[in-house]
Formats: C-alpha cells, sequence, structure tokens
C-alpha cells in the first residue's frame, strides 16, 4: 500500500470486482469529484511537484514505505488509517482481531521493502458507545501483534470521534542500504513471484458478510445471535481475512537463500492493481498465466456456491497481504526450494502491456478492478 496519511486500505464492505468507469464529474458547485481522480490519482495530483529539500529523504511519496537515511541503517515510515464502516464492520469483527490487523497490515509494507518493522504509534478517534473495555481490547489486539513481530508501541494520540472508531498506525522500520527493494526495479524477462494464496481473504470476507444478512432476516429486530452464523469447514477463510500474517517468514528465506527481489510490494487492493503499480513504475509490461495462480480449494469450493468467478477474486479480491514480486531469471534455482512461493509469469516490453493467459492460451489485458476508495 502507498504510504501517504490518506491513503486507504480495502474496504470491508465495497469490494467491487466489475470494471469501474471513470467519467468526468464536476459537482453541483463546480468543483471536481474526488472519484474522477480515486485513490491514487488524488495522491499523484496533490503530491505532483513536491520534492524532499532534506539530505535524509531518499524516497518520499509513491512506494510501499518513504526511506529516509540516518547513517548506517535506512529508516522506512508507512501510514494506515482505518475507518469504521468503511475498512471495517464491528458487526462481525472482533476488537482484538481488528487491533491485531491493524498492526499487522502495517508490518506487512515495511516487510514489502525487504526491512524489518521496528515501532508503531497508535491515534484513534473513538466515539461514545465504546467503553474502557472495548478499547483495552482493541489493544489486545495491537499488542499481540507487536509481541509476535518484535515490534515496540511507542506512542499515538486519541480524539474523540462523532462517526465510530478510526484507527491510524505509523510504523517505523529499518534495513541496511543495500537491501532495501522498491517497486520500480522490475526488469524484461524477470519471474513474477507472489506467495500463499490469492482471493482467499475475498471470500472471507464474502462468507462474513452472507451470514450476517442471513442472520438479520431471522432476527430482524435484534442482535445477530452468534449461534446463527455457520461457518463451520471454512475456518481458513475467515482467518485469512479477519487475522493475516505478515510475510516476514518469506523475507527470511529470500535472504538465507541469497535472493534480492528487483520489484516488491504486499498484496492489499488485489494482485491485478498491484502488478500494474510495479509495471507502470518499472516502465514495463507483464504476463501472467490464469494456471498458475496460486488458490485456496475453501476458496474455490464457496466461490461456486456464491456464483463467484474464483479467478476475478484471486485477480482483484483484496487483502491477503501477500508478497508479490519480481527477480532475476537466474535465481529460479534459488526460488524453487522455497516453500510458499509460486512462480505465475514474466516481465516483458511496455508495449506489450499487462496481460492474463488463459487456461486456453488466450489473452486478456488486466485491470486494476477491485476497490476505488471515493467511488459509492
Amino acid at each position: 500500500m502507498h504510504y501517504f496519511c490518506i491513503k486507504f486500505a480495502q474496504v470491508q464492505k465495497k469490494h467491487y470486482l466489475c470494471r469501474v468507469i471513470r467519467i468526468n464529474m464536476a459537482t453541483s458547485n463546480g468543483k471536481t469529484e474526488i472519484s474522477t481522480l480515486g485513490e491514487f490519482g488524488l495522491i499523484r495530483h496533490l503530491t505532483e511537484g513536491i520534492k524532499p529539500v532534506q539530505p535524509s529523504t531518499l524516497k518520499g511519496v509513491g512506494d510501499d514505505a518513504a526511506v529516509m537515511d540516518f547513517g548506517d541503517k535506512q529508516v522506512l515510515m508507512t501510514t494506515d488509517l482505518l475507518l469504521e464502516g468503511i475498512h471495517f464492520n464491528l458487526e462481525y469483527v472482533p476488537l482484538k482481531h481488528l487491533g491485531y490487523k491493524a498492526a499487522v497490515v502495517n508490518f506487512s509494507d515495511i516487510y514489502a521493502m525487504m526491512a524489518t518493522p521496528t515501532q508503531i504509534t497508535v491515534s484513534l478517534g473513538i466515539s461514545k458507545r465504546f467503553s474502557v473495555e472495548d478499547i483495552e481490547e482493541l489493544y489486545a489486539g495491537i499488542r499481540l501483534a507487536c509481541e509476535r513481530y518484535g515490534v515496540d508501541l511507542v506512542g499515538g494520540d486519541t480524539s474523540a470521534s462523532m462517526t465510530g472508531l478510526t484507527i491510524s498506525i505509523t510504523c517505523l522500520g529499518t534495513a541496511n542500504k543495500d537491501e532495501i527493494v522498491y517497486r520500480n526495479g522490475a526488469k524484461e524477462h524477470n519471474l513474477i513471484c507472489v506467495t500463499g494464496n490469492l482471493g482467499t481473504a475475498y471470500m472471507g470476507l464474502q462468507l462474513l458478510e452472507r451470514e450476517r444478512l442471513v442472520a438479520q432476516s431471522l432476527n430482524p429486530n435484534g442482535d445477530t445471535p452468534a449461534e446463527a452464523l455457520r461457518f463451520e469447514g471454512k475456518e481458513y477463510l475467515l482467518e485469512r481475512q479477519l487475522k493475516p500474517e505478515a510475510r516476514r517468514d518469506i523475507i527470511e528465506k529470500l535472504r538465507e537463500a541469497g535472493i534480492k527481489p528487483t520489484a516488491m510490494m504486499d498484496i492489499s487492493d488485489g494482485l491485478s492493481s498491484e502488478l500494474m503499480h510495479i509495471c507502470n513504475q518499472s516502465n514495463c509490461g507483464c504476463s501472467i498465466y490464469e494456471d498458475k495462480l496460486p488458490i485456496d480449494y475453501q476458496a474455490a469450493v464457496l466461490a461456486e456456491e456464491m456464483n463467484l468467478n474464483i479467478v476475478t477474486c484471486a485477480l482483484n479480491g483484496g487483502e491477503d497481504y501477500e508478497l508479490l514480486f519480481t527477480c532475476d531469471i537466474n535465481d529460479y534455482e534459488k526460488l524453487v526450494p522455497i516453500d510458499d512461493i509460486y512462480i505465475i509469469g514474466h516481465i516483458t516490453k511496455p508495449d506489450y502491456g499487462t496481460v492474463l493467459v488463459g487456461r486456453n492460451g488466450e489473452e486478456m489485458m488486466l485491470q486494476a478492478q477491485g476497490w476505488q476508495a471515493f467511488n459509492s
């Protein structure tokens, strides 16, 4: 994800898998609708022409994290903003899980640049409906994530909120100067790799939304009893949505194997969107293959039940927080023994575009069809 402070994570209740057609429209007062630019277009618009004046600023807007030089180590910084009703629904998201996830997605941004997260600050906007015990539960999840990943919670802020719960986490990390991987280093003939599986977190969200709606229909005038929600046999899908993990293990294995990716980012907004970011910033194209996409069996079964195309979900669902990276083809023999890394394609010349090759050899242009933060 982009580290800039107005960035938006994958939205919980509004995943769009249809193609979004942007139409330049003005508001009734003649001003431009933010949705005509979209999230990343707005960031580019607001930050265009901004040039760092501090010699310590090595990388500003445009990657998973900002990078600053303070001597022997490089310092990285990323920020996430989560809003109730936009990024999470407390009808089915436990506060402890929410705290854990809010921290881990920041760690993921740091790992996605081959760095190590070290400290976080946590700022909260809290409405009156939350008790001290509620916020303790949220912090229990944050503290658990920090303990597991060896990250210090070093500060933050709190404020009253009129619109529910708001969570803003800033994460710092460190790396040696020659270890950091950006999005703009992919080269023609590089291998394209992903970790884990894709579309599973999205299917976990669809399961939660389906069961919420079913339970509400059974009890429209009261709270949804937990026993009304049926998740047997689909626990892995829920875990992927409610309690994702940052792929620290993969970063460690790549280091041990002596592999430095040429470009890398985490998959927060969907594989298609992230691939397009790498290709745009690296001035290249890509070909990925449908039959190489890693898809979980439970996710595929649920997609069939819900009449969804699992490949579309894998390409655009988002919130998997797996790693997408490119590497030199000469690293192939080193990559193969590493568990949970899948080679799904290769980098091409820029004029070839971003292409998905189907199971029968047909070619389709990839499009970023996941969540668009400023579209209704």
